[in-house]
C-alpha cells in the first residue's frame, strides 16, 4: 500500500490520523508493506515528516529532492528487514545515475542542518498564519465559497469548496475564480501555483515582507469579488 499522507496533488488534503492507523492493522495483518510517499510532506510539516505528525510507523518512505537541498536526488529508506535485501549486502540491484552525488548530498546534509536550528519549524508556521489567517477571515467576512486548508508549511485556497476531504469535493471547485485570482497576484508580482489542484508552500527563504506583499495583494482580489 503506497500512499501519501496528506495529498499534495489535488491540493493538499490531509488523510486522517485514524484512516492512517486502519492502513497500518490492515496491511500487517495481511503481511503487505506501508509505504508513505513523503517527497512533498517530507520536513515540510515537520523534522519527522508527516509520519511524525500522525505517529505511523510505515515499512518504508520515499523523499525526494529536499535530501539534495533542492538539487536532483532521492531516496527511500524503511526497515532494516527490507533494506537488507538491497545490494551490497542483498540480491537486489539498486542504483541510479544521481545516486549519492556529492553536490546534492553535501546540499540536503546543509539544508538538513538548518532544519534542526531551534524553532525552525515554530518560526516558519508563524510565516503561514501571517498569510492565512487574515485571508481567512476575509473570506468569511465577504460570504465567499471557499477554504484554505494547510498543515506545517504547506496549504491550498480552494475556491468553491467548503472543505475538501475527497475528490468528490473538488467537483465544485471554481476554477475561473482561481484563474482570475492568479492573475491578479501574477500582475502585482506574485507568483502563485498557477493551478487550483496544487500546493503552495511556505519557506524559510521568504521575508516578512514577501508574506506581507503576498497577503496585502490577495486581500485585494478577496475585497475586490
Amino acid at each position: 500500500m503506497v500512499i501519501e499522507p496528506i495529498a499534495g496533488n489535488m491540493g493538499l488534503v490531509p488523510a486522517t490520523k485514524e484512516f492512517l492507523q486502519v492502513l497500518r492493522e490492515e496491511t500487517t495483518k495481511i503481511g503487505a508493506l506501508l509505504i508513505l510517499d513523503e517527497v512533498i510532506t517530507g520536513f515540510r510539516v515537520g523534522l519527522g515528516g508527516a509520519q511524525a505528525l500522525y505517529g505511523i510507523d510505515p515499512d518504508l518512505t520515499t523523499l525526494g529532492k529536499i535530501i539534495g537541498g533542492g538539487f536532483p536526488a532521492a531516496a527511500f529508506g524503511g526497515k532494516k528487514v527490507i533494506m537488507d535485501h538491497l545490494a551490497p549486502t542483498g540480491n537486489v540491484f539498486q542504483a541510479g545515475t544521481l545516486s549519492g552525488n556529492p553536490v546534492a548530498m553535501m546540499a540536503g546534509l546543509h539544508a538538513l542542518i538548518q532544519l534542526e536550528a531551534k524553532d525552525f519549524y515554530k518560526k516558519l508556521r508563524e510565516k503561514t498564519h501571517l498569510l492565512l489567517d487574515p485571508l481567512r477571515e476575509a473570506l468569511a467576512e465577504k460570504g465567499i465559497k471557499a477554504c484554505i486548508q494547510d498543515q506545517g508549511s504547506m496549504f491550498t485556497l480552494f475556491f468553491g469548496c467548503e472543505k475538501v476531504t475527497c475528490q468528490e469535493d473538488l467537483f465544485s471547485l471554481d476554477k475561473d475564480l482561481f484563474r482570475e485570482f492568479f492573475l491578479h497576484l501574477l500582475g502585482k508580482g506574485v507568483y502563485f501555483s498557477p493551478s487550483p489542484y496544487e500546493v503552495c508552500f511556505v519557506s524559510d527563504a521568504h521575508t516578512k515582507e514577501n508574506i506581507e506583499k503576498t497577503r496585502d495583494h490577495a486581500l485585494e482580489f478577496i475585497k475586490s469579488i
